[in-house]
C-alpha cells in the first residue's frame, strides 16, 4: 500500500480540472490488485487454484512455519515485465522485497512479503477513452506482492473462519498518480486496465472470484486548494459497484465539508445492498507497517536479456491494434477502441474482414447487432452462435445488393437461432437461406420499373406535393414503391427510378 496521493500534490496543481460536482473538484487514485496466472504461489510450489477446499492449498512455506524459506517464482516476474513492458515504465534491474508488519488473523506470518522502496514496475502511464474524450493516468509504480487468507463471517454463527488457500498467490498491486477527476474517468481507467492485464494474459480478469481488485482513492477539494484528504474504498469487485461506491463516497464527503465536518483519513467498504461506504478502520500510512527488508530473500535482479526476450513474445498490444484499424481500415478512433475490447472480438473482427465484409460495415454490425444480442443473453463472442465467416456472408450479401439491411437482419435472426458456430458454413448455403426466407432484394430494372410507374399513376396528389417542395412526398412514394415490393426492392433504386421519373 503506497502514499501516493499527497507526495505527487506538486505536479496536480498544475493539472486542468475535471467536472465540479457542487463546486468541488473530485480527486480520485487506483491501487489495482491483479492476482498473476501462474500455477503456483510466489514463493512456495503450492496451487493457486480456485474453489478448493478450505486450507487445503496452504504449504508450510505460505505459513512461514520454522524452518522453512521462501524462493521467487520465475512466472511471476516474467508477468510484471509483461506488465512493465505494455505499460511503457521503466523495469528496474534491481528491486528488493520487504516484510509489511501488520496483525490480521488471515496473515499467519505476521507479516506480507511485498515491495516498497525499489519495486519491479517504475513510472508508465495506462491510455483510454471516456466516450470520445482521450485520457491517460499515469502509475507510479507496479509491485510484486503475496496475497493473505480469507476470513469467512457468513457461514458461521457468532464465530469466524480462516481459510488460507490464497496466502501466498502472486500479485502485482497498480498503483496510480491521483490523476482521474470523475467517476466516468475512473471506471474507464479500471476497465481498460482490467483489458490490458487479461489481453497479455498475466491475470485472468476474474472480479468475481477476485482475481482483479480496485481500491479507489477518493478525496474532494475546491478548485485550486491542496489535495483533500482522502478515504479508500476497499476490495470493489465490479465496475457497476466502482461506480455507486465512488459517487455515493464524493456525496458524502461534499455532504460533511458543507456541514462543517473535517474528513478523517480512513478505509472504508461498500455495502451493494445499501449502496453506501463504511468506514472499516482509521487509513494507515506507510510508516504503520514498519517496512524492513526481509532477510530470506535476495535482491531480485534482471537481466536486459530477459526483458528483451518477454517484449519479442508480446502481442500487439489492444492501442497499437486500434490505432492500426483507424489507418488500414479508416475506422473512426471510438469504433477501434471498441472492436479492442478483448483479443477474442479483435480477432473475430479479423476473421470478418479476411472473408471478405468490408470493415466499417463489418464493426457497425459487431459493435451494434451482434454486441446487442451477446449483451441480451449475458455470453461472450467466444459463444457467439453466429460465427465471424458468417457475418461476413451476411455483410457480403449486403454490399452487392442481394440484401437489403432489414432482410439482413432476418437473416441474420435465422443464423443465430440455428445457434451454428462453424465458420466454416458455404456461401451457398446463405445464399439458399436467403431464397427460403424470400429476402433476396428485387434488382431486375424492368420489374422495378414497373412497379414504379404504378405507384406513381396512383399518388398524383404525392408528385404534385413533391414538385411543390415537400421532401416528406418523396419519402412517401418511395415507401408506397416499397410496400408494392412487398420490401424486396433495392431502395438505392428506388430513389433514383423516382428521381428520374419526377425531375424530368
Amino acid at each position: 500500500m503506497t502514499d501516493s496521493a499527497n507526495t505527487f500534490e506538486a505536479q496536480q496543481q498544475g493539472r486542468p480540472t475535471g467536472p465540479l460536482v457542487r463546486g468541488y473538484e473530485v480527486v480520485i487514485g487506483f491501487e489495482t490488485h491483479a492476482q498473476l496466472s501462474t500455477a503456483s504461489k510466489i514463493f512456495s510450489r503450492a496451487s493457486t487454484a480456485f474453489g478448493a477446499e478450505p486450507n487445503t492449498q496452504a504449504c508450510a512455506v505460505d505459513m512461514a512455519l520454522p524452518g522453512t524459506l521462501p524462493v521467487m517464482n520465475r512466472g511471476a516476474v516474467e508477468r510484471a515485465i509483461r506488465l512493465g513492458l505494455a505499460l511503457g515504465s521503466t523495469i528496474a534491474p534491481r528491486s528488493v522485497f520487504a516484510r509489511k508488519n501488520y496483525f490480521y488473523p488471515d496473515l499467519p506470518k505476521g507479516y506480507q512479503i511485498s515491495q516498497f522502496e525499489i519495486p519491479v514496475v517504475q513510472g508508465g502511464s495506462v491510455s483510454f477513452l471516456v466516450g470520445e474524450e482521450p485520457r491517460t493516468v499515469r502509475l507510479v509504480r507496479a509491485h510484486l506482492e503475496e496475497d493473505a487468507g480469507k476470513s469467512l463471517h457468513e457461514d458461521f454463527v457468532g464465530q469466524s473462519g480462516i481459510d488460507l488457500n490464497r496466502a501466498g498467490t502472486p500479485l502485482l498491486e497498480i498503483v496510480t498518480e491521483p490523476d482521474m477527476r470523475s467517476t466516468a474517468e475512473a471506471v474507464a481507467y479500471a476497465r481498460e486496465l482490467h483489458k490490458l492485464v487479461t489481453w497479455i494474459g498475466i491475470c485472468d480478469g476474474n472480479m468475481q472470484e477476485g482475481s482483479f481488485r480496485c481500491d479507489a482513492n477518493v478525496s474532494v477539494r475546491r478548485p485550486g486548494e491542496k489535495l483533500g484528504t482522502r478515504r479508500e474504498i476497499k476490495n470493489l469487485n465490479s465496475f457497476r459497484f466502482m461506480q455507486q461506491a465512488i459517487d455515493y463516497e464524493i456525496r458524502w464527503q461534499i455532504e460533511e465539508l458543507e456541514d462543517g465536518r473535517a474528513i478523517q483519513q480512513a478505509t472504508v467498504l461498500f455495502d451493494p445492498d445499501t449502496g453506501e461506504t463504511r468506514a472499516m478502520r482509521t487509513k494507515e500510512d506507510a510508516a504503520d507497517y514498519r517496512y524492513f527488508p526481509d532477510p530470506d530473500l535476495p535482491p531480485l535482479v534482471i537481466a536486459s536479456e530477459w526483458i528483451e526476450r518477454v517484449r519479442g513474445e508480446m502481442p500487439e498490444l489492444p492501442r497499437a491494434m486500434a490505432e492500426r484499424y483507424v489507418q488500414s481500415h479508416g475506422l473512426s478512433a471510438y469504433d477501434a477502441a471498441q472492436l479492442t475490447q478483448s483479443v477474442a472480438l479483435a480477432r473475430y473482427f479479423d476473421a470478418a474482414v479476411e472473408a471478405g465484409a468490408a470493415p466499417k460495415l463489418a464493426s457497425n454490425w459487431i459493435t451494434g447487432e451482434l454486441a446487442r444480442r451477446l449483451n441480451a443473453q449475458d455470453i461472450g463472442i467466444e459463444q457467439a452462435p453466429v460465427g465471424a465467416v458468417q457475418l461476413a456472408q451476411v455483410i457480403v450479401r449486403i454490399a452487392d445488393g442481394t440484401v437489403s439491411n432489414n432482410a439482413a437482419r432476418q437473416l441474420f435472426e435465422e443464423l443465430w437461432k440455428a445457434g451454428s458456430t462453424t465458420d466454416g458454413t458455404t456461401a451457398e448455403f446463405v445464399d439458399a437461406l436467403i431464397d427460403r426466407l424470400g429476402l433476396r432484394q428485387m434488382n431486375d430494372s424492368g420489374a422495378l420499373e414497373s412497379i414504379v410507374d404504378e405507384v406513381l399513376a396512383k399518388n398524383e396528389k404525392n408528385i404534385a406535393e413533391y414538385r411543390a417542395g415537400k421532401d416528406k412526398a418523396f419519402n412517401a412514394l418511395v415507401g408506397q414503391v416499397m410496400k408494392a415490393s412487398q420490401g424486396k426492392a433495392n431502395p438505392a433504386q428506388v430513389n433514383a427510378l423516382l428521381k428520374a421519373r419526377l425531375d424530368r
